[in-house]
């Protein structure tokens, strides 16, 4: 099939940025948009599915702790890293061509995992994943704000902030029914091998369903600041998440300490190309605009908190409650349900009362996190799904109304030209908080478990947490007071 390339509207000047389409510029429809949205849910239960599958993986592949971890941490670094890139890609050649090779690579790299002979070998298909997802994932966002408009653009985002909450939780539960199920003896491989036939599924209907667009004036790669991107990412989140487990040997702090560095330079080249006139990986502009900024720095300790959470859970429920795959998994479906719902009302709350949503949802967590520390405190070690219901339920209501409207937040008032980058950025931040979160909480949970047992680490991983969703909620206040 011919691709149909489109040309936005070049924005306004950056005082006024506008989303308007060109008339030429097809509406993304329905069926479009379950496409993307179900091509942007592969790698997000991708990055969680794997936890209730560690300790199976343990015992088929004799990996051990430290191969474990970089199982969570190779996909995570590489999606981290070359999440703006995979913007940039699809904003120079086409977004929708960009989205059908990376599905294309995902299905195969999720093929390599399910198949692979050894740790190792499943290690490295799992670093080849998260660059296909990382190339995948910007271009749902771009093709969103590229082709709709409006109430429909509106309603758009905020399915894309369900549907990243969403997969998260059930990534784990899924992951736990096939595991349980056992398919043709497949155990923890089939959490990977269910991705082929999906992936091939929304390759097959994004051939039919989803339009093309591409920036109107595309510019070429950021060589030095991909590069310096990558090297700061890699220096932080490597040894945060390996560190612990190899025994913090020297190259873990050495790695540490070349990371502000890294970080200083990569910020140094992005204002000097600015300056020049060049098109930076990362504009600066771009983080000073209002929304960006203040909705950034938000979505960061959720996801900290959220993939810290998700980690330490897992492990919680199958080491400490001796819960089974399936149970771990279902344990999370009342906190998934509940985000899915409360994901949905937000556009309508959004409209009416602004920033209050996120502020109000962040307290709403906290609670929820409050009533599942209670209960576990209480009830350890006979705590059943039925008595973690109730503090996952609350939790996800309020995760739902905060994740979502941040993401609509953030990409509010981007230009148009900026769409795959800004999408870029946004997700690379919320991947790195989520690989941060169980970097941190997770070596926290883990160092403590020897000490104080696994019930008294859960309690002070959940009360790390609701810490961090303090800190949010005040963050709240610096959000636009209204949201277009």
């Amino acid at each position: 099939m011919t691709d149909t390339h489109v040309q936005t509207t070049v924005p306004a000047p950056p005082s006024a940025p506008t989303w308007h389409r060109s008339a030429a510029a097809p509406l993304l429809t329905p069926l479009g948009l379950l496409t993307v949205l179900l091509g942007a849910a592969l790698p997000m239960i991708d990055f969680f599915i794997v936890n209730v599958a560690l300790p199976s993986i343990d015992h088929d592949l004799h990996a051990g702790p430290a191969m474990l971890e970089m199982v969570v941490a190779g996909y995570g670094v590489a999606y981290a890293m070359l999440l703006v890139l995979g913007g940039r890609l699809g904003d120079m050649i086409g977004r929708r061509r960009v989205f059908l090779w990376s599905l294309a690579s995902f299905g195969v790299t999720s093929l390599a995992c399910g198949l692979a002979p050894n740790a190792w070998s499943l290690v490295a298909a799992r670093v080849a994943q998260g660059a296909a997802s990382a190339l995948l994932l910007p271009q749902v966002l771009a093709t969103i704000q590229a082709s709709t408009t409006g109430r429909r653009r509106a309603k758009a985002v905020s399915l894309y902030g369900g549907t990243a909450g969403v997969s998260s939780a059930l990534g784990q539960v899924l992951g736990g029914l096939l595991i349980a199920a056992d398919l043709a003896g497949s155990g923890w491989r089939a959490v990977f091998l269910v991705n082929v036939p999906i992936a091939a599924a929304a390759w097959l209907l994004s051939v039919r369903t989803v339009p093309e667009t591409r920036s109107p004036h595309p510019s070429r790669v950021d060589g030095p600041g991909t590069a310096l991107l990558a090297l700061a990412l890699v220096t932080l989140l490597l040894p945060l998440t390996e560190g612990r487990a190899a025994g913090w040997p020297l190259w873990s702090w050495v790695l540490l300490g070349v990371f502000p560095f890294a970080a200083a330079a990569f910020a140094v080249v992005e204002r000097r190309a600015e300056r020049a006139g060049r098109t930076p990986l990362v504009p600066p502009s771009l983080l000073r605009i209002r929304s960006v900024h203040s909705g950034l720095s938000l979505i960061v300790p959720f996801s900290v908190g959220f993939g810290g959470f998700m980690f330490v859970v897992a492990v919680a429920l199958q080491n400490g409650l001796r819960y089974g795959p399936f149970a771990a998994g279902l344990a999370l479906a009342p906190l998934c349900a509940a985000y899915f719902f409360a994901s949905l009302a937000g556009p309508r709350l959004v409209q009416r009362f602004g920033r209050r949503v996120v502020i109000t949802g962040s307290l709403i967590q906290g609670t929820g996190l409050a009533a599942l520390a209670l209960t576990v405190r209480a009830g350890w070690p006979d705590v059943s799904v039925a008595g973690l219901a109730p503090g996952m339920t609350v939790l996800g209501l309020g995760q739902g109304l905060v994740l979502p409207v941040l993401m609509r937040i953030v990409l509010s008032e981007l230009p148009v030209t900026q769409a795959g980058v800004g999408g870029g950025v946004m997700v690379t931040s919320q991947q790195s908080g989520l690989a941060l979160g169980v970097a941190t909480l997770g070596s926290l949970f883990l160092a403590l478990v020897p000490a104080v047992g696994i019930r008294d680490a859960l309690l002070a991983a959940l009360l790390t947490q609701l810490a961090i969703v303090a800190g949010t909620t005040l963050l709240g206040l610096r959000l636009p007071r209204a949201v277009r």
